[in-house]
């Protein structure tokens, strides 16, 4: 009887938190659906009275849409390969190979761990001026090709593959490149999926950095375009909502075709063989 009390209890606070987290996206599509009036109505109404499917077309037309797509589809994806690529090198150079200051430089990477990254704006964007990169893409993905996080994410992933594969190809002629690349890197699969998508996620969300960096319209991404929605006399917020699932639905469709690499990489991290 308490087994059973037990395992209603956790499914009940399950679906508790289902419905909490799942409670904003369904006022957003609600409301993108609303007029302008019924979305500031007070008290507010939960259901339109009539179906605005036209606040989605008026998104392309009051915003560059396509445009900022692009930049942002391109940005993301640029961060992602190089995160991939950048923090793969790094963790496993942290994991397997023996250097002189190893422990200390991998102590410092943890250390940036536990400073907010706000402090880190101003030296980026003087450093992206001083490249002369100022309103250009270049600028947008440009400090997110690597990252701390990524790095000592994808070292515990090597740390926990068994050291006998390493030494069977090392009997095989391997270098430690090939090592990485034919051995390694195969093995983590899942490590690098989470590590993609949680980079995917930053950099399609990422709104104050695109806004620092770039004042051409031609070069913001989609939720600096969105915000600027905001920032207007008076703010549509049906078509402001409807704007925000376009943009999302890239995301969440990515997730959702990848959760079950994601749910086992973050289960997997700080386990160790």
């Amino acid at each position: 009887m308490n087994k059973k009390i037990g395992k209603f209890m956790i499914y009940f606070t399950l679906i508790c938190g289902g419905i909490l987290s799942t409670t904003p996206f369904v006022w957003m599509l609600v409301t993108s659906l609303k007029t302008m009036g019924e979305s500031t109505q007070i008290p507010p109404t939960m259901f339109p009275s009539k179906v605005m499917w036209n606040n989605y077309v008026e998104v392309f037309k009051l915003l560059p849409f396509g445009k900022y797509f692009i930049n942002t589809l391109l940005s993301t994806l640029i961060m992602v390969i190089g995160q991939l690529v950048f923090c793969s090198m790094a963790g496993y150079a942290f994991a397997r190979l023996q250097f002189w200051g190893k422990k200390k430089i991998f102590l410092v990477f943890l250390t940036i761990l536990m400073v907010p990254g706000q402090i880190y704006l101003i030296p980026q964007y003087l450093i992206i001026q001083k490249l002369g990169l100022l309103n250009s893409l270049t600028a947008l993905f440009l400090p997110g090709l690597f990252s701390a996080f990524g790095t000592f994410l994808l070292k515990q992933f090597f740390e926990t593959i068994p050291r006998e594969l390493e030494e069977a190809a090392i009997i095989d002629g391997c270098n430690p490149f090939q090592i990485y690349w034919r051995v390694m890197l195969p093995l983590i699969k899942p490590a690098l999926i989470t590590l993609a998508i949680l980079t995917a996620l930053y950099g399609w969300n990422s709104l104050m950095w695109p806004l620092i960096v770039n004042t051409s319209a031609s070069k913001m991404t989609l939720s600096a375009g969105l915000a600027s929605l905001a920032g207007q006399r008076t703010t549509n917020i049906p078509i402001m909502m409807a704007g925000s699932l376009v943009a999302m639905a890239p995301m969440l469709i990515f997730f959702i075709i990848f959760q079950k690499n994601f749910i086992e990489g973050i289960a997997s991290t700080g386990s160790k063989g």
